[in-house]
């Protein structure tokens, strides 16, 4: 079994597909489209995308790749706990430029503000590339935000460890594919997760589609709108649900009110280790 990840190796994401497929054959790639293009393409047989972070929220290139360009399936969810670090190559020396992904660096703004001012952030693709760019400097007063298993893959030393601002920190990430693979993580709920596109002569359209889930106990966990990219103001919407059998019927009345629902996956939520 082959799974696609946003890489290089030593990313949060490369850490997820590492526990969750320990076995499989894991292959890096560079940026979220071609991660979902290379599942899409047939050219592995999964794929492993982020979807959300709890404090910097929703990973938007994801969720609209999913919905306007790809017809791939959400068979499991990983939650990884977030864990940032502050790698050098030489820790006696205080860094002048830390380098890491946009949403690391926001993830440990309130640290590296107070602890290194003199310091300046400079955003990169990946974590694991922000510790590439140290590897590969180790003449300059360099450091990179990132995990540990970057730290080991090249041959950094952590200056600090644990500096993300908020202590409960993490990841979801989506796992892409035509049904549930065996994944060595423990399972704790299942969910289901629609995209919802509501006509434009349907007052109070949305009000009517979560209402669908209400009378029927359906628990919501989360709602989410993103543009549908036609014109200004109009939307669609990623809904979460905690799985119920009544599911099917609540989105039959909410197609038969004229509400295009399309079902992003059925699947178990598995909980990673720090």
């Amino acid at each position: 079994m082959e799974v696609a990840y946003l890489g290089p190796i030593g990313s949060f994401s490369y850490r997820a597909v590492k526990l969750a497929f320990p076995d499989a054959k894991l292959t890096p790639v560079a940026t979220l489209v071609d991660v979902i293009e290379a599942y899409e393409e047939g050219r592995v047989d999964l794929a492993l995308v982020p979807i959300e972070n709890s404090i910097e929220g929703p990973v938007n290139l994801t969720i609209d790749q999913l919905f306007h360009q790809s017809s791939a399936h959400v068979v499991a969810e990983i939650v990884l706990p977030i864990v940032q670090n502050l790698l050098v190559v030489d820790a006696k020396r205080a860094p002048e430029k830390i380098f890491s992904h946009p949403q690391a660096l926001a993830q440990t703004r309130e640290y590296l503000s107070e602890h290194f001012p003199q310091a300046s952030s400079v955003p990169v693709a990946s974590t694991a590339l922000a510790a590439e760019i140290v590897q590969q400097h180790p003449t300059l007063a360099y450091a990179a935000v990132a995990n540990l298993d970057a730290a080991d893959f090249y041959g950094l030393v952590p200056l600090a460890k644990g500096i993300q601002d908020v202590a409960q920190n993490n990841t979801r990430f989506w796992v892409l594919g035509e049904k549930q693979p065996h994944i060595a993580l423990p399972s704790t709920a299942q969910k289901v997760t629609l995209a919802l596109t509501l006509p434009e002569n349907l007052p109070g359209a949305l009000h009517k589609a979560i209402s669908t889930f209400a009378w029927r106990g359906i628990d919501m966990t989360k709602i989410e709108s993103r543009p549908l990219k036609t014109v200004l103001g109009q939307y669609f919407f990623i809904i979460d649900l905690v799985s119920n059998d009544n599911i099917k019927y609540a989105c039959k009345e909410m197609e038969s009110l004229g509400i295009t629902v399309r079902k992003l996956g059925k699947y178990c939520i598995y909980e990673g280790e720090k």
